[in-house]
């Protein structure tokens, strides 16, 4: 499966389509900058001494981080380069494992839905996604809605 492809307008689009973005190691520089800009210094992403006694056995990712890699990954496939108006939001979003420094994650994007809205420049499209890591192990599952610009 291709991990690069052309932008997609609404009407490119089509339930069961699916898409696979290239893969990407987390580091403690992801980590740091991340609880920089949230400014969340919990000490289970932060203090290594603090998250090995703590019940994941070391440092895990903050779940928006998490959240936040599964979005990268659908802007860097090029789906919706210059075609998304908006991100619209999401039905549920699940974190059933933690995200460790020297994870490799990538994600998997099918489309579920794609309907018709009143403005007569997009559409509404979900993508229902899973990110897994180098171990196969899910991380991330949640469908993400998206305004979608229509050609011409």
């Amino acid at each position: 499966m291709a991990y690069s492809y052309e932008p997609h307008h609404f009407e490119d689009f089509e339930p069961g389509q699916e898409f696979e973005s290239v893969g990407r190691t987390v580091t403690e520089s992801d980590f740091v900058m991340h609880s920089a800009l949230a400014g969340d210094w919990t000490e289970l992403h932060t203090n290594k001494e603090y998250a090995e006694d703590g019940p994941f056995d070391g440092r895990i990712a903050h779940g928006p981080m998490t959240f936040v890699q599964a979005t990268g990954f659908i802007y860097r496939t090029g789906i919706v380069e210059r075609t998304a108006y908006a991100f619209l939001g999401m039905n549920y979003m699940d974190l059933p494992n933690p995200v460790y420094i020297g994870d490799t994650l990538s994600l998997e994007m099918e489309v579920s839905e794609k309907k018709d809205v009143e403005h007569d420049d997009a559409g509404i499209v979900v993508l229902d996604t899973e990110m897994t890591n180098q171990d196969g192990t899910v991380v991330f599952q949640g469908d993400m809605k998206f305004l979608i610009k229509r050609k011409g």
